[in-house]
């Protein structure tokens, strides 16, 4: 084969131009430090070092944005509860002491004030924010639990679900002692009939008080303001049937007739009026302290048949602090009645993706902690302290007109001891009433407090797999940052050698080429 000086040179270039390109490639190398510039390169490399990138990046999301925003709602959340739960273990503690304590004036004084400042804070907790995103409220991340002001015009209505179990005794006292001011009052005297009397019924209590209805305003006929024995206030009692729809609440009486529970709406003061009474077969509602009270027969027929059933009713005007109701309860804001805002109370979870497939729920909603019964329990008991302090000051009140020279007469005197005797009457039904008050609230309160460390325990369950996720998520955030630089990237000692050996090689072709195109024909003629 005949090689001619044309194609020693061809072959010449084209080595120079492979040593060159190598030359070239190393220098690129050696200024990146990383083995491809461009896919075409090493398309295996470069296959697994954009999937290599992309799990270093959900890695990096996870850590760096993910796993810090979760470990801070679970830590606001901890907090939350631990003050929530400092709270109601001071209502608790006051409610173990006062069950066996015997208070003076003073005492009932710093209950009082005591009872007045944790109900103000009582829901306040369950406000707490994540960098505006309320903790509490499930998806309504922009809503607080509570109302923020007085919100007189806003109405809802509001379905709230019971069981037999939430049917309890209540204690209501009647004819209570006005004291009286001057000769002529106190000449009346008290009659046997109008002393303190208590009455003890069955009842089933609201999450609101001062309900007025669809209507709104007073509670009096919106027909005649006169009259305040009619109230556009009103309820609905159901339970499901069979086929889940809703059915009118009845039970079966004596006589084996179904008897349909409807209740008739009363104004707390005519039944004050008429000494609490309330029939055997007979439910009334009293929209003012929003309760329904059951007459014998019907309590004791609910709560044989062991009846789960719901009660509806509107109300309008909330008050600063008051729950809001689509945090616990189905319900429709029907402020505006052409565009009312349904709500159905449902299981809300916040999870936040930690982990490859892994995913952390992180959100604690109210109604599985802050009981919608306590701010009322609280209430009721204040009210409980209040009524004995007021009671007691009748009787010093007394005492000390006893002493005034205008009534040291035999008739003022006489008149005055039946005004004390109904006075201290009152005063021993009121602490009778509030020692076993507080006696009822001991369960109560253990239960709320049982809720809220149940709350704590699930929290800082979270917070342990978190930690353990986060553990293993730096691990392999180290893992995947070795493999994605085996992969892409090379030591530059290396490169150096490398390049230093090509860039040798190149010189070396530069030689030989020379050497090789300085020989032509002419030479060997």
């Amino acid at each position: 084969m005949r090689v001619t000086n044309s194609m020693i040179n061809r072959n010449s270039m084209t080595n120079m131009n492979h040593n060159k390109v190598s030359v070239d490639a190393l220098n690129t190398q050696m200024t990146t430090q990383k083995k491809i510039s461009r896919p075409s390169e090493d398309p295996v490399i470069a296959i697994r070092a954009l999937r290599l990138r992309t799990n270093l990046s959900e890695i990096n999301q996870y850590y760096t944005k993910n796993i810090p925003d979760a470990e801070s709602w679970l830590e606001l959340t901890e907090t939350a509860l631990e003050n929530m739960k400092d709270i109601v273990t001071q209502v608790y503690q006051q409610c173990v002491k006062g069950s066996t304590d015997t208070y003076e004036a003073e005492d009932r004084n710093a209950i009082l004030q005591n009872l007045q400042a944790l109900r103000t804070q009582i829901y306040k907790e369950g406000n707490a924010d994540n960098a505006g995103r309320t903790i509490f409220t499930g998806y309504k991340t922009k809503s607080q639990l509570t109302f923020a002001t007085d919100e007189p015009e806003t109405s809802y209505n509001i379905t709230e679900k019971f069981t037999y179990e939430d049917i309890e005794e209540k204690r209501y006292y009647s004819d209570l002692v006005d004291v009286p001011t001057n000769a002529a009052t106190v000449g009346t005297g008290v009659a046997l009939d109008d002393m303190p009397k208590e009455a003890v019924n069955m009842r089933l209590r609201l999450s609101y008080a001062g309900i007025t209805g669809e209507n709104g305003g007073n509670l009096v006929d919106p027909n005649d303001p006169n009259n305040t024995d009619v109230f556009p206030a009103d309820v609905k009692l159901t339970m499901k049937d069979a086929n889940g729809n809703d059915v009118p609440l009845s039970y079966t009486d004596a006589n084996g007739a179904e008897v349909r529970i409807s209740p008739r709406t009363v104004s707390y003061a005519d039944w004050a009026e008429g000494n609490f009474e309330v029939g055997e077969d007979e439910t009334l509602f009293i929209p003012e302290s929003g309760e329904l009270i059951f007459g014998k027969n019907v309590s004791e027929a609910l709560k044989g048949d062991k009846v789960a059933f719901s009660v509806n009713y509107d109300k309008t005007g909330f008050k600063d602090g008051e729950i809001r109701p689509e945090h616990y309860f189905d319900c429709v804001n029907t402020t505006d009645a052409k565009n009312p805002i349904p709500y159905t109370k449902e299981i809300q979870e916040i999870a936040y993706t930690v982990s490859f497939n892994q995913t952390l729920v992180v959100n604690t909603q109210a109604s599985d902690v802050f009981n919608a019964a306590i701010g009322r329990d609280v209430d009721e008991l204040t009210e409980a302290v209040q009524a004995s302090i007021t009671a007691h000051e009748k009787v010093k009140k007394i005492e000390e007109m006893k002493t005034q020279e205008q009534y040291s007469d035999e008739e003022s005197q006489k008149m005055l001891n039946q005004w004390l005797e109904a006075a201290e009457k009152e005063a021993t039904y009121m602490d009778d009433n509030m020692q076993k008050l507080y006696s009822e609230a001991v369960g109560d309160f253990q239960g709320y407090l049982d809720d809220i460390v149940a709350a704590q325990t699930d929290v800082g369950s979270k917070g342990d797999r978190l930690k353990l996720t986060k553990s293993r998520v730096e691990n392999q955030q180290i893992s995947f940052e070795k493999l994605k630089s085996s992969n892409e990237d090379r030591e530059l000692s290396d490169i150096i050698i490398d390049y230093t050996s090509a860039y040798t090689a190149y010189q070396a072709s530069l030689m030989a080429s020379s050497k090789a195109n300085q020989q032509t024909l002419l030479n060997y003629i």
